[in-house]
């Protein structure tokens, strides 16, 4: 392969090469460290080039240039910094501001705000240009996703992301002028919408348009309240992520202190999904083989993610008999809790108030699915909680994550393999899964327990593995919607033939979940290296683990051979297992 062309230019009086195709942003980053500043920009999404606060000047050109997208070329002489660019880049950058709400202080983003930061960094300290600003109702409402259009600077990072990466073309510009809004189609409500609630908007957005609903008020009244017996359950990416918000390096695991910390909240019980991920394993991998056996409807997709169950019910209705029955964890974990938990400790099921900690706010929307709610109006899962609430209440408490002992999660629900902790990775699911099924289809465990073969942090993978003479299974996984229609539309377009296929709605899997913590210094969303270095943390919890696979969990034997029966069972259908059909967004009925 020939050397890509360099391109010989000067950027600040400095003579530098860089690669054709360069923009002058990628030019001066790598070339002189140069950080031009930028809203609307993001490597991973397509060039918008909107909101100018990336300008400079080029010699020669009688107006300023948008650095994010345009590309260098021969003898170019660029100023990234003249004091009539900082000027300029200062009234943009006030105009924003002053078209604003004057709320930092009790936004969410306060202090992790990019407009925030651009505004330090171009030197506004007061606002020049009163006068009347943008007005719109804000939507707080929403099971999931929130949206403030009050605080939206028009980037169009949402937008992009929500029609690029997830597939789902659900956000777009409408009207004009100050009337511009980000929104729907029709402009109706995100719950009316095609909108699968993964959050994703949020990670994209720089300012606080798009937040997750909380559930914390409801958390401190339950731990508040001496009839409740307060749970709570954390998903695998949790450990993995946790630490960030309080200073930790990606990737440090922090399970230990994280069970601490939930203690002293005030949790009655701390329990580990983790368990219930290898409990969703064993139904899931007997579901398989049984489709195997039987020739059912093959492939089986996966369906611990929540975000991918609405989009699949929305956008491939005609894949829903495909999908395995299984509820997620977090939902299995919760059906137990108000059943046999309860049942175990003499506990009115009502009385039994479930918290999940998890890193997707499409969790949120499972917990308020008709599925899973009562006849009574009780859900199974009371609250759910991002990484970032949970962030949130251990600060506002005055625990410091940083100085806290480890402790183990409460048995029996807190017992689990390494096959629970992987999950929060993409192919994770598929990993764990095989496992187990592979040592049932040969009738003796796998030499290696570690398929790394279907770890895709880059977004999708097909793979073929030969499990004995007379079965080769063909395995799709998939993270980020986008990368999930390639795979769907071959199989309905028969195309190619799978037997499984794992799909993760957010990119990375659940460790790049739409309620994870925001990127730390020198991240971005959709980093590959965040997201590998977080699932990096669940892959090593797992290797230290002597218990591999989720079928040799003693735990899940007992709960089997006392409650549920065997695999598949009648009583675990009926506490485990649900159903889907095709939703149509109330929008557009």
């Amino acid at each position: 392969m020939s050397a890509k062309k360099m391109i010989s230019l000067t950027i600040d009086g400095s003579q530098v090469s860089a690669p054709a195709g360069s923009t002058i942003m990628e030019a001066a980053e790598s070339t002189l460290g140069i950080r031009i500043p930028r809203l609307c920009y993001h490597p991973d999404l397509s060039m918008q080039g909107s909101c100018r606060v990336c300008i400079v000047e080029v010699k020669g050109v009688p107006f300023y240039m948008a650095s994010c997208s345009v590309t260098i070329w021969p003898d170019m002489e660029v100023q990234t910094n003249s004091p009539a660019i900082r000027q300029a880049r200062r009234d943009i950058v006030e105009l924003l501001l002053d078209n604003h709400p004057r709320a930092c202080l009790t936004c969410e983003r306060d202090g992790n705000c990019e407009l925030q930061n651009a505004a330090y960094a171009a030197g506004v300290r007061e606002r020049l240009f009163d006068g009347e600003r943008k007005r719109f109702p804000i939507e707080t409402d929403s099971v999931a996703v929130n949206r403030n259009q009050e605080k939206c600077i028009l980037c169009g990072r949402c937008v992009r992301t929500c029609a690029e990466v997830q597939g789902v073309h659900n956000l777009s510009q409408q009207g004009r002028g100050f009337t511009t809004e980000v929104a729907p189609a029709h402009g109706c409500r995100m719950d009316d919408s095609v909108c699968i609630q993964c959050g994703q908007c949020i990670n994209a957005c720089p300012t606080a348009a798009f937040t997750e609903h909380s559930f914390t008020e409801d958390v401190w009244q339950a731990l508040a309240d001496p009839e409740k017996h307060v749970v709570v359950q954390t998903a695998p990416a949790i450990r993995a992520t946790i630490g960030e918000g309080f200073g930790m390096p990606p990737g440090t695991p922090a399970t230990g202190q994280m069970v601490t910390a939930l203690r002293r909240l005030g949790f009655d019980r701390v329990f580990d999904t983790n368990f219930t991920a290898d409990l969703t394993i064993v139904e899931e991998a007997t579901e398989l083989m049984h489709r195997l056996e039987h020739n059912g409807p093959l492939p089986l997709l996966t369906s611990c993610s929540p975000g991918w169950v609405n989009f699949l019910e929305k956008f491939y209705p005609e894949l829903i008999p495909y999908a395995s029955s299984c509820r997620s964890p977090m939902s299995m974990m919760s059906s137990l809790l108000k059943t046999w938990y309860a049942a175990e400790h003499d506990l009115k099921p009502e009385n039994v108030f479930v918290v999940a900690i998890m890193p997707c706010t499409a969790k949120k929307y499972e917990s308020r699915r008709p599925e899973f709610v009562s006849a009574t109006g009780v859900p199974d899962t009371d609250a759910v909680l991002t990484t970032r609430e949970l962030v949130w209440m251990i600060k506002n408490y005055g625990i410091n994550m940083m100085t806290l002992p480890e402790s183990d999660f409460d048995s029996p629900l807190g017992v689990s393999s390494g096959a629970g902790d992987i999950f929060g990775a993409t192919g994770g699911v598929m990993e764990a899964a095989l496992r187990m099924a592979v040592e049932k289809l040969t009738g003796k465990a796998p030499a290696e327990v570690e398929f790394t073969e279907v770890r895709a942090v880059e977004g999708l993978r097909e793979r073929e593995l030969q499990v004995n003479e007379e079965l080769t299974l063909r395995i799709g996984v998939a993270n980020g919607l986008t990368n999930a229609k390639y795979l769907l539309d071959a199989v309905v377009n028969q195309e190619k033939t799978f037997h499984v296929i794992e799909v993760m709605a957010c990119p990375g899997g659940c460790v790049g979940g739409g309620g994870q913590p925001y990127p730390p210094e020198g991240y971005r969303i959709f980093d590959q290296r965040l997201l590998a270095e977080r699932a990096g943390a669940l892959y090593a919890i797992d290797k230290k683990k002597q218990l591999r696979s989720s079928n040799h969990n003693p735990a899940i034997q007992a709960l089997y051979k006392e409650f549920l029966g065997a695999p598949g069972s009648e009583k675990a259908h009926e506490l485990l297992h649900t159903h889907y059909a095709p939703r149509l967004p109330r929008g557009i009925r």
